[in-house]
């Protein structure tokens, strides 16, 4: 009877004194934070729960004072009373823990700081925390010294090399990544062998998140983005420009030199107009004492590569500032590539490629007026076509004829 009395007196007192811990911590707090300028945590310590860590925790350790009252035998009351020590010790090392977790809340939260993560350090703090925590949890209920406890682990070091192997490795990794500021959050980076392509979402101690580009997140391990290669586009960014590199394959059997008409024709032209005069007084002056084939020529391949040079040089979105040239590539059985290699001024994805898109609408409408075609693989329209008797000539039809 009197142990039920006392268990009641205790549980009744632990209940009051939870309850009025839970209102103090709430008024306090919520006053304390506003004081300091720091409302916004207010938030994030209701979802990390810090105060009702506090509030379970308090209250035992006051509790704890009254279980003289219970009448059992003293080995018993003791090992009650470690296990109820032990429990509000728990309960404030989570409180601790959650107060971590709403610093690092808080930091990602803040504009300035969104590009640099610390969620990493702050999980090898916790990780190193609790293994301290558990050894005084452990050392209260079996009521021995935390040094003794921590002297106990030498013999272990070994597996707890092991078992912290990948840890040890992501530390390393982390401070090496953070000190030569090789990632950060927002960073598109790509790593095929880990089937990455995106932007970078998370940064933590053991994983990097990357959010691909089709909307599926890739999982990496921190330390292989420090012993692994990757590419990482945010200098493309910071610098202004983003390339172009495309090619036109012109169709080689249209490729040939002008006549002096041609030229004059092509001269109406804006952009080429100084170009073809500049190269018609050259090559009048080269020419003086050359008949025939011997004559220098000019090409519509190469005058087409200059009107595209100079298409490209007046066009609003390229960058005047970086590479910009119209190149002709090894001729292929897929026809002469010409090569366009420029920056946008636009890094954005979406621009970049209208500015592309316009660049290459133009220059592919252009390729009939310099008397060039785009060269295009035969498709089966193409090979009916071709067959089609009233597209054949009268001598191919009587070629095909059977012998009478």
């Amino acid at each position: 009877m009197q142990i039920t009395a006392a268990l009641i007196v205790l549980i009744t007192v632990y209940v009051l004194l939870h309850w009025g811990t839970s209102v103090v911590l709430r008024l306090f707090v919520g006053r304390f934070l506003k004081t300091i300028g720091k409302h916004d945590w207010l938030g994030s310590i209701q979802r990390r729960r810090v105060r009702e860590h506090l509030s379970a925790s308090i209250p035992l350790f006051i509790t704890a004072t009254g279980l003289g009252l219970i009448p059992v035998g003293q080995n018993t009351l003791e090992f009650i009373s470690r296990l109820v020590l032990t429990v509000s010790l728990f309960f404030l090392f989570r409180a601790i823990s959650a107060l971590l977790l709403v610093f690092e809340d808080m930091y990602e939260g803040h504009k300035k700081t969104q590009t640099h993560s610390i969620k990493g350090y702050l999980q090898l703090v916790r990780i190193v925390f609790w293994c301290l925590a558990f050894i005084v949890l452990a050392s209260a209920l079996v009521n021995k010294s935390p040094l003794l406890m921590i002297s106990g682990l030498g013999a272990l070091s070994a597996v707890l090399l092991l078992v912290f192997k990948d840890t040890l490795l992501s530390l390393v990794a982390s401070a090496q990544i953070s000190t030569n500021d090789m990632l950060r959050i927002g960073d598109w980076i790509e790593m095929p062998q880990a089937g990455a392509d995106g932007e970078v979402i998370d940064v933590a101690l053991h994983t990097v998140k990357v959010q691909n580009w089709d909307k599926t997140v890739t999982t990496i391990p921190t330390y292989k983005l420090f012993s692994e290669s990757y590419k990482n586009w945010r200098q493309m960014f910071e610098s202004g420009g983003r390339r172009i590199k495309r090619s036109l394959r012109i169709d080689a059997g249209t490729v040939r030199f002008l006549t002096d008409e041609e030229i004059n024709a092509l001269g109406r032209f804006s952009l080429i107009h100084d170009y073809l005069n500049e190269k018609k007084e050259k090559l009048a002056e080269a020419n003086q004492r050359k008949e025939g084939v011997n004559r220098r020529r000019l090409t519509n391949l190469g005058t087409f590569r200059a009107y595209a040079n100079a298409y490209i040089r007046q066009k609003e979105g390229v960058h005047p500032g970086m590479t910009l040239m119209v190149r002709m590539l090894e001729p292929t059985a897929a026809g002469i590539p010409l090569e366009v290699y420029c920056f946008s001024s636009k890094t954005a994805w979406v621009e970049y490629e209208g500015i592309q898109a316009d660049i290459f609408d133009h220059l592919i409408a252009i390729l009939p007026e310099m008397f060039l075609r785009l060269y295009q693989s035969p498709s089966g329209a193409d090979l009916s076509g071709a067959f089609n008797p009233q597209n054949m000539s009268k001598a191919d039809l009587e070629q095909m004829a059977p012998d009478a």
